[in-house]
């Protein structure tokens, strides 16, 4: 059975390019990224993207008080995630897949459950790319020795200031930091360019 998977059509998972892509998208999106085991034999991916949360549009007098306020968002972005006020999710969705690559419209569907929440359209965009590069890691590596049966377990909780990602697998767990040092030995150097995307 022949899918596509952005612009490209491909007959069999190996058939799609990897090279450390999805790592690289992962480290490039995310501002906070870790892949933990859990004591029922679990893997845990999460992604956090922090966004400044979107406003309706202001008058006048409220624009320059939002700018002043802007400032006062970083601050608060490194604030430890245990004293913000707000971290009641305004939605948590989840799905539950199995390990077939062909599941990715199935998953892409499902994140577009997003689309009418304060979040800013490009951190959404991110937010697939990540949510798909996650999936697609599991089912590659994770799952790679397991039956397509096998499940994969995402979780996308919005806050009015970051999305988290969680996609639980069952594969052997690997050093993430040291996978990333490898892939991204300085995240500053890396560009988006070097992927062969183009954003307008």
């Amino acid at each position: 059975m022949n899918f596509n998977l952005f612009g490209n059509s491909y007959s069999d998972i190996d058939e799609i390019p990897s090279g450390g892509i999805g790592l690289k998208l992962m480290g490039k999106i995310a501002d906070e990224l870790s892949y933990t085991r859990t004591s029922d034999g679990r893997n845990c991916l999460l992604i956090v993207k922090y966004f400044q949360p979107v406003l309706p549009p202001p008058s006048t007098q409220a624009r320059f008080l939002n700018l002043l306020n802007s400032f006062n968002w970083l601050q608060e972005q490194l604030t430890p995630q245990s004293d913000r006020i707000s971290n009641q999710p305004l939605k948590k969705i989840g799905l539950q897949v199995n390990s077939d690559i062909r599941a990715v419209t199935q998953v892409l569907e499902w994140v577009e459950e997003l689309e009418n929440l304060p979040i800013p359209e490009g951190v959404l965009h991110q937010c697939k790319l990540a949510v798909v590069e996650g999936f697609t890691n599991a089912v590659r590596h994770a799952h790679k020795t397991l039956p397509s049966e096998t499940l994969i377990d995402l979780a996308i909780a919005v806050f009015a200031d970051r999305l988290e990602i969680e996609i639980w697998d069952l594969g052997q767990p690997f050093d993430l930091k040291a996978k990333l040092k490898e892939e991204l030995p300085e995240k500053n150097l890396f560009s988006w360019n070097e992927l062969g995307f183009t954003f307008y």
